[in-house]
C-alpha cells in the first residue's frame, strides 16, 4: 500500500503570519486573568506558536489542557464528544480561550464551552486554527480564526489521519490517487 499525496494548504510562513496577526487581536480585547485551554490533541501545535506569539503581544497568562474526542480512528466525526482529560485550572470568574485545531461539526467546541461556561467563567471565547463553515452541526462559531478551509480532509501541523501526520510543519490536503 502507498502512502497518500499530501499537497500543502496553508504553508509555514502563511500560517505563523495568520498566527501573529490573532495574537495581536487577541492582546486588544479586555481579559480578565487569561486562562488558554487548548483541546487536545489536535490543537498541540497551533496552541504552542499561538502562546509564543501572545507573550510577544504582551499578554500574561495561563495554560491548561482538555483533551476530547469525537473522532477515534476514522475520517468523521462520531457526533459523542468525550472527555479524556480534564482541565485542572479553575475557570471561575476568569477569561478563558478555548483553543482548537478545526471548527467543523462545532460538536466538540460547543461542549468544551458549555463546560467552562458551566464552571463559572467570566467569558468563554474560541480560537480555531481552521474553520469549515458548511460542517456544522451546533450554533457555535469561533471568535478568532485562522483560516477559513474547503471541505476536504486535512492533515499536519498537529491534526491527524489515524494518528498520522501530526509533524508536518503545514496544514496538507491528503490526495487519494483513484
Amino acid at each position: 500500500m502507498t502512502e497518500p499525496r499530501i499537497d500543502v494548504l496553508f504553508d509555514e510562513d502563511k500560517i505563523a503570519a495568520r498566527i501573529d496577526t490573532i495574537a495581536s487581536e487577541i492582546a486588544k480585547a479586555d481579559l480578565q486573568r487569561l486562562l488558554i485551554v487548548p483541546v487536545l490533541k489536535g490543537s498541540f501545535v497551533f496552541a504552542a506558536d499561538l502562546l509564543r506569539a501572545l507573550h510577544k503581544a504582551g499578554l500574561k497568562l495561563e495554560v491548561d489542557f482538555l483533551s476530547l474526542s469525537s473522532y477515534r480512528e476514522g475520517t468523521v466525526s462520531s457526533g459523542q464528544v468525550n472527555i479524556i482529560r480534564d482541565i485542572e485550572s479553575e475557570v471561575a470568574d476568569r477569561s478563558v480561550i478555548l483553543v482548537d485545531d478545526i471548527l467543523e461539526s462545532g460538536r466538540t467546541l460547543a461542549f468544551a464551552k458549555d463546560l467552562i461556561v458551566a464552571r463559572g467563567a467570566r467569558e468563554v471565547q474560541t480560537c480555531v486554527m481552521l474553520e469549515k463553515p458548511g460542517k456544522r452541526a451546533t450554533d457555535v462559531n469561533a471568535d478568532y480564526v485562522g483560516f477559513e478551509c474547503p471541505d476536504l480532509f486535512v492533515v499536519g501541523y498537529g491534526m491527524d489521519m489515524a494518528h498520522a501526520y501530526r509533524e508536518l510543519p503545514f496544514v496538507g490536503v491528503v490526495v487519494t490517487e483513484d
